[in-house]
């Protein structure tokens, strides 16, 4: 090829094109090369290359020698303004000792990748965590991870005029009183641009943020904290789920790094994870709430059919035995039955009363675990109705730690068995409690009218409580008729989630 027409082609490439010199040093570069670079070329001659030369034997260069990578490989380049390029590029070896290197800038493409995997373990943690503080700040970390983001917050808000709460953080160290210093800048008149955010729904952007900040006398309370990161740049983007905004999440920008349109598409994806975790967090409450009025509503309601029938009839026959004390027939053989049917409806409503107060928070849950819980509920069902109620467990279900996931197992097991004395017309009933593969397995079989009874017989709403109950957890719930005969409820919770629980 012609010379001109060599010197035509390496002007006008796109990419950086330039030779370096034995040193490693600038010696020509074309004018996309400079301009890569953010100098002008006749400053950057003879000032040291961020390229490292190719392997090479002393004093004899290798042609066939290559970098990893199929020979290209990285740098980093600081531009004016504070900016740092990501470079990819490949190194020629010239007789003379030089080199010739082609590069070009992959910032925006690391960067792009690096929020790919971001959003990847942000939605991976939404997925596998149930504790929202720990969701989010695994989220706010993911974000601090990528090249331009150096500090987080993420803030859950229902009212502007309202105290905020942090759901998440990263970036700042210790900052326990945030929300305390924050309400003293608010008192002091500091204008908080996430604010903004959070009631226009629209994200606020705003660059030199940090100078604005640390200059002004309101925002005095909280100068300590926020001069802590190395930031300038400030992107406020609202978390909003079902047309709702649930609060903001605050990103902090290095210097020299102005949010553009790619990082704010990804702070738009991790403030979609962050708000579909605080809306399933508000689900999960609502649930758990729900689940346990309808548990005062079952209490209120046996409290009546048992215990307060029992101790009407005490309060009739107290008055029949009183009459009879007052009256002038008064002989021990009258007596004697009243005295003794008044025994037997205290002990009944006494036996009545330990089984409610005992459901309410099981001693044996509490005391030696979930197993024994449900035996002593199923003996205590036998003698009250004559069902035999085979337990089949290991003593040993690797359950420790806290009582809630317990407590909900042990509740679909109650309900699952109270649906079996009052629909089922069932003799035996098994329980049996296992891990199969990565799930604790609660099923309840009963030989009652299972196969002929419809559906709509077995009590609605307990098992939709029982469903409740195992999918808070992550789990999965099943009933209905055997193939066999009878009915079958089956709920399996992650041992993962048990574990977690246990330990968080």
């Amino acid at each position: 090829m012609p010379s001109e027409a060599l010197h035509a082609l390496v002007s006008v490439s796109a990419d950086g094109l330039a030779v370096l010199d034995a040193a490693g040093c600038f010696a020509a570069l074309n004018d996309s090369a400079a301009a890569l670079l953010g100098s002008a070329a006749a400053d950057l001659i003879g000032e040291p290359a961020p390229f490292a030369p190719d392997p090479v034997e002393h004093g004899s260069v290798k042609p066939d020698a290559v970098a990893p990578d199929g020979g290209r490989q990285t740098a980093r380049w600081p531009v004016p303004g504070g900016r740092v390029l990501d470079l990819e590029y490949r190194l020629s070896p010239l007789s003379d000792g030089g080199q010739a290197v082609w590069f070009s800038d992959r910032t925006d493409v690391r960067r792009q990748q690096e929020r790919l995997t971001a959003i990847a373990r942000a939605a991976s943690s939404v997925a596998g965590a149930f504790s929202l503080r720990a969701t989010l700040d695994a989220v706010a970390r993911e974000m601090v991870m990528t090249a331009n983001i150096v500090a987080v917050q993420i803030l859950a808000l229902d009212d502007p005029a309202a105290d905020l709460r942090i759901l998440g953080m990263a970036g700042f160290g210790p900052a326990a009183d945030f929300v305390d210093r924050l309400s003293a800048c608010r008192r002091l008149g500091a204008h908080v641009r996430f604010f903004d955010a959070f009631v226009g729904g629209e994200p606020v952007v705003q660059v030199h943020r940090k100078a604005a900040i640390m200059a002004d006398p309101t925002w005095e309370p909280l100068h300590e904290i926020m001069n802590r990161p190395d930031w300038d740049g400030f992107v406020a983007m609202p978390m909003v789920v079902r047309a709702r905004t649930v609060g903001v999440i605050n990103a902090y920008y290095r210097a020299g790094e102005d949010p553009g349109a790619g990082s704010l598409a990804f702070l738009q994806a991790m403030s979609d994870h962050a708000a579909v975790a605080i809306d399933t967090a508000s689900l999960l409450a609502q649930t758990r709430t729900r689940a346990q009025s309808d548990e005062r509503r079952r209490l209120a309601r046996d409290l009546h059919d048992s215990v307060v029938q029992q101790l009407f009839s005490m309060r009739m026959q107290a008055k029949a035995l009183r009459g009879r004390l007052d009256g002038r027939d008064a002989a021990i053989e009258h007596i004697r039955p009243i005295a003794e049917e008044l025994a037997e409806l205290s002990a009944g409503a006494l036996t009545d009363l330990r089984l409610l107060v005992f459901e309410l928070r099981p001693l044996d849950l509490a005391e030696h675990g979930l197993v024994a819980a449900v035996r002593a509920h199923a003996e205590s069902v036998r003698v009250r109705t004559g069902l035999v109620i085979d337990v089949v467990a290991a003593d040993e279900l690797g359950m420790t730690g806290s009582l809630d996931v317990q407590e909900d197992l042990y509740r679909i097991v109650c309900e699952a068995v109270h649906n079996v004395v009052k629909h089922a017309r069932a003799s035996t009933v098994e329980v049996g409690l296992r891990v199969e593969a990565d799930d604790l397995v609660v099923r309840i079989q009963d030989d009652g009218a299972g196969g002929d009874e419809p559906l709509g017989s077995r009590d609605q709403l307990g098992l939709v409580s029982m469903r409740e109950r195992t999918e808070r957890w992550g789990g999965r719930f099943a009933a209905g008729p055997g193939p066999g005969g009878g009915w079958t409820v089956r709920a399996a919770v992650p041992l993962r989630r048990v574990r977690e629980e246990a330990t968080g």
